[in-house]
């Protein structure tokens, strides 16, 4: 694996963001060696879930959505969780940020519910990927070749379905990224 020290990550969540959907893919990322960088609409902390009821881990924000800079960072990484998602693609920010990284040809994973951004940044017309199954119709809709596989990768787009894809959702971020690093070396 190429040295993943000079990797700057980008992470976008709000409240309702699933719990081991963030923390598991920053802990991976960051035991590679990248900066992990969590934004959010405030700074304050923002209440994470387990499935869609039960309360779990709360987060604190690096930065708000207002303070990123897209160009600072190689990849975004987008937690699902259902309230997550939802709130985030009313946020025109959050959208922007999106859409920056997708036309700059970065790095963009998303898992479970978090490619209901991607649609509402209106970036995955003709694109390959997955999500939650209740959003596949979602990404139908909006031009998407929805398939039912653990992680789908379409040039620098990464998706997932849902917390059990985690591990193979991490790997196919981390292989992105570390191809990335040995192209720049």
């Amino acid at each position: 694996m190429a040295d993943l020290s000079q990797a700057r990550v980008l992470m976008i969540a709000a409240d309702g963001f699933e719990t081991v959907e963030l923390f598991e893919p920053k802990k991976a990322l960051e035991a590679a060696g990248a900066t992990v960088t969590l934004a959010s609409i405030r700074r304050d902390p923002i209440q994470g879930m387990k499935g869609d009821i039960n309360k779990a881990e709360t987060a604190t924000p690096d930065l708000t959505l207002e303070e990123v800079n897209p160009d600072d960072y190689d990849a975004l990484v987008l937690p699902g969780g259902v309230a997550n998602p939802d709130k985030l693609r009313l946020e025109e920010r959050a959208l922007e940020i999106v859409e920056d990284f997708m036309d700059d040809d970065k790095i963009v994973a998303a898992i479970c519910h978090a490619p209901w951004l991607l649609v509402e940044a209106e970036v995955i017309d003709g694109r390959r990927l997955t999500g939650y199954p209740s959003i596949r119709t979602d990404l139908e809709n909006a031009g998407g070749d929805v398939v039912d596989e653990e992680v789908v990768i379409d040039g620098n787009l990464i998706t997932s379905r849902n917390p059990d894809d985690i591990p193979a959702f991490n790997k196919a971020i981390i292989d992105a990224l570390s191809q990335m690093a040995t192209e720049e070396a």
